[in-house]
């Protein structure tokens, strides 16, 4: 499968083809935009939820880790894989009903290593978390 130049359309039908693992499926995400300067994803609160009714902290979580190591990954290109090595989460407010935005943009794009920030926000466009993920970056073994 080719990877799509950085500000190609096909960007997204490139990470639909690939996948986005059963765990972001169980918990509905949906990519809506997807380049290598910008990733967008959506999910909802409900499913997602602690025993109080907040989206759960581990939600907030996993959809900046499916945004970020995807697109280290479109970043990495063919023959290559990326591989996550380090992520933390600030939360910042709670959100409760609808569904919650995760933006995917590059702080560091290397060879052997990348950095991405996923600003997660509410319906209401508040910020709701804040997600850093470090990948490394290997050739896939030749078979």
């Amino acid at each position: 499968m080719s990877v799509p130049s950085p500000t190609d359309a096909a960007g997204l039908d490139w990470a639909e083809k690939r996948g986005m693992g059963a765990l972001a499926e169980k918990m509905g995400m949906e990519f809506t935009e997807f380049t290598i300067e910008r990733c967008v994803a959506t999910m909802p609160v409900e499913g997602n939820t602690q025993p109080v009714g907040l989206l759960h902290g581990g939600a907030y979580v996993v959809l900046g880790e499916s945004l970020g190591s995807m697109a280290a990954n479109l970043h990495a290109g063919p023959g290559r894989l990326a591989v996550g090595v380090d992520i933390n989460a600030t939360h910042t407010r709670s959100a409760t009903s609808g569904i919650v935005t995760g933006v995917c943009t590059p702080i560091h794009l290397g060879r052997s290593m990348t950095v991405h920030e996923i600003v997660i926000t509410d319906d209401q466009g508040r910020r709701c978390s804040t997600v850093r993920i470090t990948n490394m970056v290997r050739d896939l073994p030749q078979k």
